[in-house]
């Protein structure tokens, strides 16, 4: 029988300082590559064996298969030219916050099982709230708090089972429940809701910025309660995915109070632009919500993935989701003095994902987190205002934060064809979009490696590549 070969400090020592160097090579060359894999569907798959190995493999035949498989087999998001969906960035202190977060091994499912675990997550939470301007009762300290969850798209599935729960304590069945969102709302809230267990989702007509009709929820809300159904979850986007449009938060709450309804605001990417104070109107009247998500990765150096959920008040979300078998039990969540994170979300095992949000946050300071922030919004605001200059371009939505949305005038073949020449030239990569039947471009400036130069470099390109008017 073959024995189990450990690897030992000596060789984790020896392989690690060589995969950082390795780490440290792509960084330095990712501009160079290009942003989207040349390889055709199946190839990596042909390079791979078909079975596992049975024998050992030295390390250094592992390591070498990262520039011979991995590499050309990468869309690489890091890259200074990634204007595509949003960002998922990365950087050196997330990426050791990462590292020693799977050094470490923590299961923070308790307090009890990683106090540090839970405490600095608690901690981390609280410091975004402050610096993101979200009311004071969010925080840990107080009747609320948050918890980093894996994308928006769990946070957002966790406050619809949380709704449902409520609707049901005063009564409602499950299957009268009704989801209220935009139409532009991102698919996780109908996904959510179908996961969730809810019959009727209701996708809210846009105004013209693609903003949501507050008179058209009202109406939804009427119509369905004179069906005899009970309105449950209502979601507003600050910042959705298809423009960046913003709903109107605060008429939203107040008709969800009116109506009972739990109100979810989903910021996941431009939540980060409220690091800004001159951003924050964006999201008027959010002490009126009862959950909200932002995705730091999204627009800050942290590493993906850790998705900030918060709420205002944790006792309904702790009364849907504590299930205490008794080897959970314990001592320490007994006394009450603690958060236990199991009760937060679905999962039951959790990541020790807020250390590298505090190397981030430690490393860099929040006064370069709002620079960085502000810089995008410029560069992208400039991209802006040179398609508006250019007869052949149009804009198709507003630029609250620095995605840019264009056509070409010529059309959607025109507009498409655009597209596809920028994502040939491999070192640009833009996402190609359709609103009903109207084709348009996306430009997500906000990758940490981008500076203005790269976006400089994606107007040129733009210009060349874009058909004349006729």
């Amino acid at each position: 029988m073959t024995d189990f070969r450990e690897m030992t400090p000596d060789d984790f020592r020896r392989h690690g300082y060589a995969l950082i160097d390795w780490l440290a090579s792509y960084m330095e060359r990712v501009g160079d590559l290009p942003v989207q894999s040349r390889l055709a569907p199946g190839e990596i798959r042909d390079m791979l064996p078909d079975h596992a190995p049975e024998d050992p493999e030295d390390f250094e035949e592992i390591a070498a298969d990262l520039d011979r498989i991995v590499v050309p087999g990468l869309t690489n998001w890091v890259s200074p030219g990634w204007f595509a969906f949003f960002p998922a960035a990365t950087s050196g202190p997330g990426i050791l916050g990462e590292l020693v977060s799977a050094g470490l091994g923590q299961q923070g499912m308790l307090w009890a099982t990683s106090p540090v675990c839970t405490e600095l997550e608690n901690v981390m939470a609280d410091w975004m709230a402050d610096l993101l301007g979200l009311p004071a009762r969010w925080k840990t300290t107080d009747q609320g708090g948050g918890v980093m969850q894996q994308t928006a798209s769990d946070a957002v599935h966790t406050a619809l089972v949380v709704a449902r729960e409520e609707a049901g304590r005063c009564g409602a069945a499950a299957d009268r429940c009704v989801a209220y969102t935009s139409s532009q709302a991102h698919s996780s809230v109908e996904k959510g809701a179908r996961v969730a267990g809810y019959r009727h989702v209701r996708l809210i007509d846009v105004d013209d910025a693609y903003a949501m009709r507050i008179d058209a929820l009202q109406e939804a809300v009427r119509k369905d309660r004179a069906a005899g159904l009970e309105p449950a979850f209502a979601c507003s986007a600050v910042g959705t995915t298809g423009t960046t449009a913003v709903d109107p938060v605060r008429a939203v709450g107040e008709l969800s109070r009116q109506a009972g309804m739990w109100h979810h605001v989903d910021a996941a990417y431009a939540g980060n632009a409220m690091l800004c104070p001159e951003f924050r109107h964006h999201q008027d009247g959010l002490e009126l919500a009862d959950s909200y998500t932002v995705n730091p990765y999204k627009w800050t150096p942290m590493t993906f993935d850790g998705s900030l959920f918060y709420v205002a008040d944790r006792r309904p979300l702790i009364r849907t989701l504590s299930i205490l078998p008794e080897y959970l039990r314990n001592t320490s969540s007994e006394s009450g003095q603690v958060i236990d994170y199991r009760d937060w979300h679905v999962a039951l095992g959790r990541r020790f994902r807020s250390l590298k949000l505090w190397f981030v946050l430690r490393y860099y300071g929040a006064a370069a987190l709002r620079s960085r922030i502000r810089d995008s919004v410029a560069w992208a605001r400039a991209f802006a205002d040179r398609l508006d200059e250019d007869p052949r371009f149009e804009l198709v939505a507003p630029v609250p934060f620095a995605l840019v949305c264009f056509r070409h005038r010529a059309g959607n073949r025109a507009t498409e064809s655009l597209g596809e020449a920028v994502n040939r030239s491999g070192h640009s990569f833009l996402t190609p979009s359709r609103m009903g039947e109207t084709a348009f471009l996306r430009v997500s400036i906000g990758q940490m490696n981008t500076r203005e130069e790269h976006v400089e470099r994606l107007w040129r390109l733009v210009g060349k590549e874009a058909a004349p008017l006729l």
